[in-house]
């Protein structure tokens, strides 16, 4: 990864975290049930997970309690906007901005000395089957502070009341409430320490629980796509929703999200686009086996570009050069049938979300088709970097070169 890393395309915007902070966030893990960290020091991201607590507890969710139960640790202010680099849920994001933006400055007045413990309530205790994904709909998002700073500030005021009762002033006991308390939690008569409850409302989404699943709600009929096939052999027994599902595998499913005005291709147009250069650049690469130069100046030099495909045996050239074969071919004969020439998995990464649906559901759907079919390294990099991590360390040195190369002029 170290590459990845200085070309700042590993875990780059990460907090560190050491000294107070350590405890704050230890406190925030006892509040939430989870099991305190033994490092000294580590890094956050915006939703304060940290890759080397991950690591140490051997759970890459750590902060949940069970996949119905997600959380989320502000320890600084520094935490707004930063990426979210192990989201359970593709609305986490959405989750962050908004809790930012109806409470930064009590967030800032607060992480001063504190921390704050979120809980993602989405009314759903404990998943018992895939379908019940389903009763995800308003997601209540809830605040508690460490020391239970809030309800300190609230025993300050009450001892302020006792105080100026009668001849209460002269009470050296409550001069010593009052001192103690002000020493080790400060002044807070004039903070604002209440954090509100905040409800976001989903639609469709994509979630890590059950192994996977995107809920597309917001269409004819609700669809459910599962990328764990227990938990799509679980899920079709059902017979009171009124849903479809797909196993993620299902060469159907891209006709469906087609019909449902979801996705959309136009090869001709594709073939227009760098996109359709990356992935067929990418798909070349797989075929790659004996060389005598860097893969890196194979798939960037024309001439060794042609040389090396003319290498491959014939089925091979075939696939790398379908879509050009069956556009070719189109021209001569327009009942040309796109699955006579073109393989799936090809077909399938030259998809796009359908040009009529809006921003949010455009970024799950890209996540989606990059999940289906993973041939464009750039947009698998943007919408899936758990997946592109796992790929970049089976791939060959000079492709990792390329690859790296490619998202950087993309960025």
């Amino acid at each position: 990864m170290q590459k990845l890393k200085e070309a700042n395309l590993y875990r780059s915007e990460l907090i560190p975290v050491s000294g107070k902070l350590v405890e704050r966030y230890n406190k925030c893990l006892i509040k939430l049930g989870l099991t305190v960290t033994k490092l000294e020091s580590f890094s956050i991201d915006g939703l304060g997970w940290s890759p080397e607590i991950s690591e140490e507890k051997e759970d890459i969710h750590y902060l949940n309690n069970g996949d119905a139960n997600s959380h989320c640790i502000i320890i600084t202010p520094f935490q707004k906007g930063l990426p979210i680099y192990n989201p359970f849920h593709s609305f986490d994001k959405d989750l962050m901005k908004l809790i930012f933006k109806i409470h930064e400055t009590k967030i800032q007045n607060i992480t001063r000395d504190s921390a704050i413990c979120v809980d993602f309530d989405q009314n759903i205790d404990v998943f018992y089957e895939p379908l019940d994904v389903l009763r995800y709909t308003d997601v209540v998002i809830r605040f508690r502070l460490i020391d239970n700073l809030d309800k300190v500030k609230e025993e300050q005021l009450q001892l302020i009341v006792n105080f100026n009762k009668d001849n209460n002033f002269i009470d050296e006991k409550i001069h010593q409430q009052l001192l103690d308390s002000a020493n080790k939690y400060g002044d807070l008569r004039n903070r604002d320490l209440n954090l509100e409850d905040i409800v976001f409302t989903s639609d469709s989404f994509y979630t890590k629980a059950f192994g996977g699943i995107y809920l597309l709600r917001n269409f004819l009929t609700p669809i459910l796509i599962f990328e764990e096939k227990e938990a799509y052999k679980e899920a079709i027994n059902d017979t009171v929703h009124d849903v479809l599902m797909y196993h993620i595998s299902h060469s159907e499913l891209m006709e469906k999200l087609r019909d449902h005005l979801i996705t959309e291709c136009d090869l001709k147009e594709e073939r227009t686009f760098n996109r359709y250069e990356r992935i067929q650049k990418y798909l070349f690469s797989k075929h790659l086996e004996e060389v005598n130069h860097p893969i890196k100046d194979i798939l960037e030099d024309n001439m060794l570009f042609k040389s090396y495909l003319n290498k491959l045996n014939i089925e091979t050239r075939k696939k790398v050069m379908s879509v050009d074969r069956y556009l070719d071919k189109l021209k001569i004969n327009n009942e040309t049938k796109i699955k006579d020439i073109i393989d799936n998995s090809v077909y399938f990464s030259l998809h796009k979300p359908h040009s009529s649906l809006r921003s949010n559901h455009q970024d799950l759907i890209w996540k989606l088709l990059v999940n289906i079919s993973p041939n464009d390294v750039l947009f698998l990099y943007w919408y899936d970097k758990e997946e592109f991590y796992k790929q970049y360390l089976n791939w060959d040195a000079s492709m990792q070169d390329w690859v790296i190369e490619t998202i950087n002029k993309n960025i």
